[in-house]
């Protein structure tokens, strides 16, 4: 009897260091991705380290010529690897080193394994050209409701016609789908959160956009709150997964981001979670200027993710030398004429446009690749030569 009983008690005892082994396994594990120092927002150390490693980013809003958005550009159907790698051979030849590049969480729910292969082709060809690739993962701007399959054709002379919100209206406003929205953001971040090739995590597009002059009235009412919840979660589920690439969101509204009372609450939850600050400008130069100085307080690499509205005397001639004067990245909206019709100004969906407009809003070359200003394309060569001497 004593001999079954010690057998018995040695039985528990391996049954329990083996249960505290696998508690104690978990409890790492879990750390390793909820809480810990690491999973933090980075330190302007950390931010300033990373960012004395890069060159000079210069880039833009990157939507091949075949896709009206997103969705498009990245569906099995549609996806064209030989258009992409012909448009970033024009971006490779004028210089440009990084692209600005939107996913959509319905594509992940769509077909996820398809998904990584198409974005890996897309990487492959980005590497091949020496640009490396920002990442936005989710976006406020143009249709809240997003349907996959075949898109719509553009409207004729109309401005980012058929862009789509990520997540659409009837995701953000019910809290059911959160978890897959989470699954997606850590999914994507995390499979290529050490990948080279991959350069920034753009977290939301202008969060807090209600798109008052195209959807305006097909937005949820409590919109922002609603996107203010998740923008914070998007990000703590973003670096729970420990990227070696810096997280962001662009503030864009306002322009004096120099002091916390001049914050409203999107923006609060933007520059308090971000590891590099990121802004958006289409202003004249002296503005540009004006945005850059207000965020430099906060000690931390600075990069325009979006400028460049010609009518608005936002150019490329204008920013640029003000950008590397402050060693700030910039990337361009748009870049080649499409079925997004970027070259037509906002305006468009109030004003009829039933031709070309005489200046060009957005976007560098032409369907074929003559560039639309011959002289800005060599100003652009110009700038980033000189950046690599």
């Amino acid at each position: 009897m004593r001999h079954y009983l010690k057998l018995v008690l040695f039985s528990l005892l391996c049954f329990s260091a083996c249960t505290s082994t696998k508690k104690a396994t978990n409890i790492s594990q879990n750390s390793s991705v909820n809480g810990n120092a690491s999973n933090a927002v980075w330190t302007t150390d950390k931010a300033n380290n990373w960012y004395a490693q890069q060159t000079w980013l210069v880039g833009g809003n990157y939507t091949p010529a075949y896709s009206i958005n997103q969705l498009e550009f990245w569906q099995k159907e549609s996806f064209d690897t030989a258009r992409i790698n012909t448009e970033f051979t024009w971006a490779e030849n004028i210089g440009m080193n990084t692209m600005r590049v939107f996913l959509h969480d319905l594509l992940y729910q769509q077909d996820s394994t398809g998904f990584y292969d198409r974005i890996n082709q897309f990487l492959t060809i980005a590497n091949r050209h020496h640009i490396k690739i920002m990442f936005v993962l989710f976006d406020s701007c143009w249709d809240p409701f997003p349907k996959l399959g075949k898109q719509r054709e553009p409207t004729p002379g109309v401005h980012n016609s058929g862009w789509v919100q990520s997540p659409g209206a009837i995701a953000l406003t019910d809290s059911t789908q959160y978890p897959r929205l989470e699954k997606y953001v850590k999914a994507i971040v995390g499979r290529y959160a050490n990948d080279a090739r991959v350069i920034i995590w753009d977290v939301w597009n202008e969060p807090d956009n209600t798109n008052a002059s195209s959807y305006g009235k097909q937005e949820p009412v409590n919109k922002v709150s609603l996107t203010n919840a998740l923008l914070a979660k998007a990000f703590q589920w973003a670096h729970a997964v420990n990227p070696s690439q810096p997280l962001t969101s662009g503030v864009w509204k306002g322009g004096d981001w120099s002091k916390p009372e001049n914050l409203d609450s999107t923006q609060q939850i933007q520059l308090n979670n971000s590891d590099i600050i990121t802004f958006h400008s289409y202003d004249p130069p002296e503005e540009f200027r004006k945005r850059v100085v207000s965020l430099q307080p906060r000690n931390r690499p600075i990069i325009c993710t979006e400028y460049m509205a010609r009518p608005q005397k936002s150019t490329f001639e204008s920013t640029m030398p003000i950008a590397k004067e402050y060693k700030v990245g910039v990337y361009n909206w748009g870049f080649v004429e499409g079925k997004s019709q970027t070259n037509y100004p906002w305006d468009s969906w109030q004003k009829a446009y039933t031709s070309e407009p005489p200046v060009w809003f957005h976007d560098i070359f032409r369907t074929d690749g003559t560039p639309y200003r011959p002289e800005e394309v060599n100003f652009i060569k110009s700038m980033t030569s000189a950046s690599k001497k």
